[in-house]
Order: C-alpha cells, then sequence, then structure tokens
C-alpha cells in the first residue's frame, strides 16, 4: 500500500524536486521498463531517486514508450526505485562520480506480483487531459463517463468538439469533416448512430487529433476523434456491467455488459450492448415572402445492439495473434409531419406526413499478427479489416390539402463493403532515434438501389412517374507512410511523409458518370521543446485531404419536404488542407494550462449550395459544390485543475475565425407574384467570428458522494445558408459509489434551464426564421458494476493508426 500511495503522489503532483544547489547535480541516468512476461513497453510507470536516507531526491514518470531519463543528480551513492501497480518493485544502486556522471539502466523487466494484484482497486474519479506529441488525451474519469449514458452524451464537454442537438453530427473547430475511430478503426456505422450505441461507462480514453501525423490515414479536414474501449487488461474473469434510463417525454432505455478473461496464452473477451430510445423534435420555420409558416414535429423509435467478440493468441514472446468481430443491429422507425400555413392564402395549406422503416447491419472482421523483435520496441504487424453494411429504408409519404403530389411509397437499398489492409514496422535505432514505416490498400465500393411509385416535376415543371435509380461507387487508395524521430535532452522532432494512389469511379445506372485518378503527398512535421518539465512548446505542420462522403456524391435524393429537397453532387472532388499549429503546454502542481493557435488553408474548398427549384419556386434545393481556397485560423485555451479537496474542474475556451463560400440563389426585387426571371445565382461568403466556452465542475462531499456540474455557451454563428443564435445549457449530477467501490449509482439533470435549442434566420434563398427543439430537459438515472478480481494489464491489441494501449475497468 505504501508504494501504491507513492504512485498516487507522482500522479497527482508531478515530478518531485529536493532543494539541492545545482552545481552538485552533475549525474544523468537513463532506461527503459517492460512487461517481462508480454514484452511490452510500460508507459506512466513511477522512477524514484533517493539518497541512502531514504529521503526523496528527484524522479520522472515513463513515457509512452516506456522511456524515461532522469538529470542532475547529486555526486555520490543514490538508490533507484521503479514501481508500477500489479507488479514487483524494483531496486538498483548507483554511483554518480566524476567520471561517471551519464549511467544507462538499460531495459528493465518489471514482474507480475501475483500477491499485490487483489489489494486495491483504484479507480479514476475525475477526467484529466493530457498533451501528447501529436494528439489531445482525455482520460475518462467517473465525472465524465456518468455525464451521460452514451459516447454521444459525453462529447460536448470536451474540448474543440461540439454535437448538433438536432442531428447528432460531430464538429472540431466548427467544421463537420471529423473522422471517429473506435480503438483505432474506422467503421460502416453511421457516426451519430454509433456514438449513441457506445455506453459512456465503456470508454478508457478520447483521442482529440487536430494535426495528424503521416502515419494517420489523412481524411478529415479537422482531424481524428478516436475513442478507446476498456478492455484487455485484467487476469482472470473480469467485467463491467451498466444500465440507464433517460426520460422526459419518451423512454430512452441503454445496457452495456463488457466481459474479459485472461489465462495463460489466451485473451478473450466480449462487449454488448443495446439501445432503445424514442426522440421527438419539433420545429417552426416563418418565411415572410408569402406570410407562410411551417410546423414540423418528428418522432424516432430505434432500436440498436451492438455485439463485439475477440480473442488474442500469445503464440510466444514474440509473436501474437488477435481476431474480433463487431456486429451491429438497427431498426428505426420514424414517423413525421410538416404542415404548411398561408396566413394570407388559406387555400394554399396543405400537410405532409411521413413514415420511415429503417433496418441496417454492420459487420466488422479484423485479424491482427503481430511480431517483437529482440530489441524493445522493434515491430512488425500486419493487419486486415473487413467491413460490410447493409441498409433498407422504407418510407411512405401522404399527402393532404392544397398539395399537388400524389401519396407514394419509395424504397432505398443500400450495400456497402470496405477492405483494409495495413504493414506496421518500427524500429527504435537506438535511444533517441526512431523510424516508423507503413504501406496500406484501402478498397471502398458501395450500390444504392431507388425505386418509388410516386410522382416529381420534370424540367419542364411537369409532373412524371419518378425514375429508379442504382448508383454504383468505387474508391480505391493504395497507401505508403515514413516516419523519422529524434529525441534530444529538451528538444525532439519528427517528419514523415504519406503518398497515395486514388481511383473513383461512379456509375449512375450503369453508365460511367464520373472518374477521378490522382496521386498526392501529404507530408507532417512535428518539433517539440520542453526546457523543463513543467513547461512544453510544439509546433507542427500537416497536409490533409476531405475526399466526398457518400451522401455528398449520391444523386438519389437524400430527404424531401413541401418545401425542400436534398441532392448530392456527383461531381465532387476532393479538397485538400493545409494546417499549422502552435501549442504550449504548463504542467502546475494541481493541473495544467494549455494553449494553442492554428491556421488552416483549405483548396477546392466543399461547401453547400442552396438553389431555387425552377419547377416550384417555393421549394429549395440543397446540394453541395466545390470552391476556391479558404481559410480558418483560431485559439484555444484548456485547462484542468483541482482547487480544493473537494472541487476540481476542466474548462476550455475556444475561438476561430472562418471564411465560408457557397452557392446561394435569391429573388431579385420581385414585383408581385416570382418568376424563374426573378431569380439571381451568386457566390456568397461569409466571415465568421464564433467563440465557445465550457465548464465541468466536480465536488467531492463524502468519500462516496460526489456532485457534478457542467455548462456550455456557444456564441452566434453565422453560415452560407443561415445564421445562428446563441446555445447554451446547464447539466447537473450526482454520483455515488457503492459496494467497497465496485459500483456506481449515478443521477443527472440535463438542461436544466430548458434552453438547449437551435434557433435561426437567413435571406438565402428566402428571407426566414425559425427554431427547433428536441428532448434535451431529461432525467438521467445510470447504475454500473464491476466484478472480477485481478489488476494485472494484459497485453492491448494494436489501435489502427494511433499505437495507443487500452486500458479497462477505469483501473489504472
Amino acid at each position: 500500500m505504501k508504494n501504491i500511495l507513492l504512485l498516487i503522489a507522482f500522479i497527482t503532483f508531478g515530478t518531485l524536486h529536493a532543494s539541492v544547489d545545482p552545481s552538485e547535480k552533475p549525474g544523468n541516468i537513463y532506461g527503459s521498463v517492460t512487461d517481462k512476461i508480454l514484452n511490452e513497453p510500460l508507459p506512466y510507470v513511477a522512477v524514484v531517486v533517493k539518497n541512502l536516507n531514504g529521503e526523496i531526491i528527484t524522479g520522472a514518470v515513463t513515457d509512452d514508450t516506456g522511456k524515461f531519463e532522469i538529470h542532475k543528480i547529486p555526486e555520490g551513492k543514490s538508490q533507484v526505485i521503479i514501481q508500477y501497480i500489479g507488479y514487483k518493485v524494483f531496486t538498483t544502486e548507483i554511483n554518480i562520480t566524476k567520471g561517471n556522471e551519464d549511467i544507462y539502466l538499460g531495459n528493465i523487466l518489471l514482474e507480475e506480483d501475483i500477491a499485490s494484484l487483489d489489494e486495491v482497486n483504484i479507480v479514476a474519479e475525475r477526467s484529466t487531459i493530457e498533451q501528447r506529441l501529436d494528439k489531445k488525451v482525455i482520460n475518462v474519469g467517473k465525472d465524465l463517463s456518468t455525464a451521460g449514458p452514451t459516447a454521444s452524451d459525453i462529447m460536448n464537454n470536451l474540448p474543440t468538439v461540439s454535437v448538433d442537438q438536432q442531428t447528432g453530427e460531430l464538429s472540431m473547430r466548427g467544421n463537420q469533416n471529423v473522422r471517429v475511430m473506435v480503438d483505432g478503426k474506422l467503421s460502416n456505422i453511421p457516426v451519430a448512430q454509433l456514438l449513441k450505441q457506445i455506453p459512456s461507462s465503456s470508454i478508457k480514453q478520447i483521442e482529440l487529433i487536430t494535426n495528424p501525423s503521416a502515419k494517420y490515414n489523412p481524411e478529415g479536414m479537422s482531424g481524428i476523434i478516436n475513442i478507446i474501449l476498456h478492455k484487455n487488461v485484467n487476469v482472470g474473469f473480469n467485467g463491467n456491467a451498466s444500465v440507464g434510463l433517460t426520460y422526459k417525454e419518451n423512454a430512452k432505455f441503454n445496457a452495456g455488459l463488457d466481459m474479459n478473461y485472461r489465462n495463460g496464452k489466451f485473451n478473450m473477451y466480449a462487449n454488448l450492448s443495446n439501445n432503445v430510445s424514442k426522440n421527438e423534435n419539433d420545429g417552426l420555420i416563418s418565411r415572410s415572402l408569402n406570410n407562410s409558416k411551417e410546423v414540423i414535429h418528428f418522432l424516432d423509435d430505434s432500436k440498436s445492439n451492438l455485439f463485439k467478440v475477440g480473442l488474442d493468441f500469445y503464440l510466444n514472446d514474440k509473436n501474437t495473434l488477435s481476431i474480433f468481430t463487431n456486429q451491429n443491429l438497427y431498426d428505426g422507425l420514424g414517423v413525421g409531419s410538416s404542415s404548411i400555413f398561408y396566413l394570407d392564402q388559406p387555400s394554399l395549406n396543405q400537410q405532409q406526413l411521413f413514415y420511415f422503416d429503417n433496418e441496417n447491419i454492420s459487420s466488422q472482421y479484423n485479424f491482427d499478427y503481430k511480431l517483437n523483435f529482440e530489441k524493445t520496441d522493434h515491430t512488425l504487424e500486419l493487419e486486415a479489416d473487413y467491413n460490410i453494411f447493409s441498409n433498407e429504408t422504407m418510407g411512405k409519404y401522404v399527402f393532404s390539402g392544397a398539395s399537388p403530389l400524389e401519396n407514394f411509397a419509395d424504397n432505398d437499398e443500400t450495400d456497402r463493403n470496405q477492405l483494409t489492409v495495413n504493414l506496421d514496422y518500427v524500429n527504435p535505432l537506438s535511444e533517441s532515434v526512431k523510424i516508423e514505416a507503413g504501406a496500406e490498400a484501402r478498397l471502398f465500393e458501395t450500390n444504392i438501389d431507388y425505386a418509388s411509385n410516386g410522382e416529381s416535376y420534370n424540367a419542364n415543371g411537369e409532373l412524371v412517374p419518378t425514375p429508379s435509380t442504382r448508383f454504383e461507387y468505387v474508391r480505391d487508395i493504395y497507401s505508403l507512410y515514413a516516419t523519422f524521430g529524434k529525441n534530444y535532452e529538451k528538444w525532439s522532432y519528427q517528419l514523415g511523409a504519406r503518398v497515395e494512389n486514388v481511383s473513383v469511379k461512379a456509375d449512375t445506372n450503369k453508365i460511367r458518370a464520373f472518374t477521378n485518378d490522382y496521386f498526392q503527398v501529404y507530408p507532417s512535421a512535428f518539433v517539440t521543446y520542453s526546457p523543463s518539465e513543467k513547461n512544453q512548446y510544439q509546433l507542427s505542420y500537416s497536409r490533409r485531404v476531405d475526399r466526398p462522403g457518400l451522401d455528398q456524391v449520391n444523386p438519389i435524393r437524400e430527404f424531401s419536404t413541401p418545401l425542400i429537397s436534398s441532392f448530392g453532387n456527383i461531381n465532387l472532388e476532393p479538397q485538400f488542407t493545409n494546417s499549422i499549429e502552435v501549442n504550449y503546454t504548463r504542467n502546475l502542481e494541481k493541473g495544467s494550462i494549455t494553449g494553442g493557435i492554428f491556421y488552416r488553408l483549405v483548396d477546392n474548398e466543399i461547401n453547400r449550395a442552396i438553389l431555387i427549384d425552377r419547377t416550384n419556386l417555393d421549394r429549395s434545393i440543397l446540394t453541395f459544390q466545390n470552391f476556391s481556397s479558404t481559410d480558418l485560423y483560431g485559439i484555444e485555451l484548456s485547462s484542468n485543475y483541482k482547487l480544493t479537496k473537494w472541487w476540481s474542474f476542466n474548462t476550455s475556451f475556444e475561438l476561430y475565425k472562418r471564411t465560408q463560400k457557397g452557392i446561394t440563389e435569391a429573388f431579385e426585387n420581385p414585383t408581385g407574384t416570382p418568376t424563374v426571371d426573378d431569380i439571381i445565382t451568386q457566390v456568397t461568403e461569409v466571415d465568421n467570428i464564433a467563440w465557445n466556452v465550457r465548464m465541468s465542475n466536480n465536488f467531492t462531499i463524502t468519500k462516496d458522494l460526489t456532485f457534478s456540474a457542467f455548462g456550455l455557451y456557444r456564441a452566434k454563428n453565422k453560415g452560407i445558408q443561415f445564421e445562428s443564435e446563441p446555445l447554451y445549457f446547464v447539466n447537473l449530477g450526482a454520483r455515488y459509489t457503492l459496494w467497497e467501490g465496485r459500483g456506481t449509482f449515478s443521477v443527472n439533470y440535463n438542461d436544466v434551464l430548458d434552453s438547449m435549442k437551435f434557433v435561426f434566420s437567413g435571406n438565402t434563398p428566402y428571407p426566414q426564421s425559425g427554431e427547433f427543439k428536441n428532448e434535451s430537459n431529461t432525467i438521467y438515472v445510470g447504475l454500473s458494476y464491476r466484478f472480477g478480481g485481478s489488476n494485472y494489464r494484459a497485453k492491448s491489441r494494436k489501435n489502427r493508426d494511433d499505437n495507443t494501449s487500452s486500458g479497462g475497468g477505469g483501473i489504472f
């Protein structure tokens, strides 16, 4: 227990220093720490230097690769103590002399301490934020995991991240071009659906990668969000079970079960989760041109089940085979209405009722082989990942009033598959130099069949039968990457480049409609300067790409209401981004502060085009276009701090300026009833300055009882189509620990002020204003329980594209 308390002191308060004259500290020690059985580097291991009287002189914590270095050790004999929970303590003696100032301790192998495994369970109470070389890591504590039942609920608590309350879509720094991964793997499951499926209690870490290096796939202008789940940590049988209920107008139920069994050469795990929910959304849109109001109501009733089963087989100390499969089953029903009232001409009033039945199955199959060479961190890894997604949507539309359309039904079937094969090689050439290289092939294909028994307007404004459409889209990507990194005493840098050859083909009704073949180079560079353990500066650069998403290129109608329809643009080309960031991190005695500035230059920007439907001038068409260059720059500040023993907080502030371009249409000085001749088309450029601030507070009342309060304010935001009013909300929560720390009971009151709504106004293509409101003012009650006994950190599977180890059960 004494060793554990010492480790906690290091994690909480940072590196300890004795007050010694600098002139008497000529010595330095270097080394690395590795799990003896698994031959895996151990990060965040405490390394303590004591004098022979047992007094602490100095110390450090191993980095992500298990390495450490400690400087300015006094001349003479000292003890070096290396300790980590679940392992036996390693102790050695060193002697710093005039001719022996630098001592290399080599690779220290820590052995499992079976006797200590069941002595203590330490669970992270509060979330912490770490600034690493190319990412920001949020270690999810109990305060954040109880902010809501799913991953979607906690995303708004993260710096730089926002969630659209109407659609569930993510954005970083005001941009929705974000790649979302789970354990380093992309999924075919739609992002909004996926985030609602992952229980928050299953999340160990969330990585925010705003300027990824060359080893990452280059998609996503805003960067990458990687959700790391608890798994592969404990010896024996262990797990976590959770249930939760959210209620306002409708009930929302979620449950999760994570299990892990490790014994000898096998590690088996399974994750099961279920989400059953009903969600209401109400909207009102007012248009001054024809003095009309559109009242929208929608009820979504969905059920989703996610199953993940995996096996790691340790052939020997050098070779590991791993397999897993993900299966997600989704069934969604939607019922809605859109009623349009013309206040000056009631005879034109009309209503549309619509019904949706949406079922999809997503399957993922993954194989991984890893070879560890004799030298620590020298590895070769082969991985193959195959995703299948099948979706069928049946819709029914019923019209009444003055609508010219007849009732109709349509059917949309989507089949999508993606195969990814990659080979990665890592070689630390020395203690300070490391190279990484790899090759990857990504083969993506989707087929969409659309059929309808209804009618639609043709180019002449005539109602004709809606044609059936088959859309096929194929994209093959072959890439190579390499990075070179070097560490000095206070400086480190990493240079890299990724080259890709891309081939895109799109067919509509078996006719080649679009092709695009291109070759691109994506360089990256990182420079870090750490003048002391309390200060870190970083400069980074990367080039990235945003390839058009399927919804952006699909020419089949995405959705339709009496006044608006949405279509993709099959001719869209990718946009490219050059990104520069400067960050500074200050480690304090009770927390840390991180500040940064960033600049992005975007070429061939993809953005919205909002057009007037020539066949019906009351209607709008939403689509996408490529534009010329634009830019984005801003600043970010974030901090986590423990003010007192009972009060800690995380807070962040973001301010950015963005220039957007889009094609818009409007009526120019119409007289009487507008005609096609009154339409003007123009490229609209919008300069927008936006800022957000959020703060999460955690209050410890007793050892078992804590309260939390979270608030967010998002300032006014201006886009191509409309300007949104400020959005703000406050969430309150309480958490009680049960069963000697194994259980947690949580109660949350979300959107206490019932203020979370989307309010907007705009002039394109018509002067209009409105608001949308969903069920945000809710009560959530949740219960989770951890079972099993051991606290041994087992071998983790590779997280594709990040190489970050997974943890489990909230256990350090």
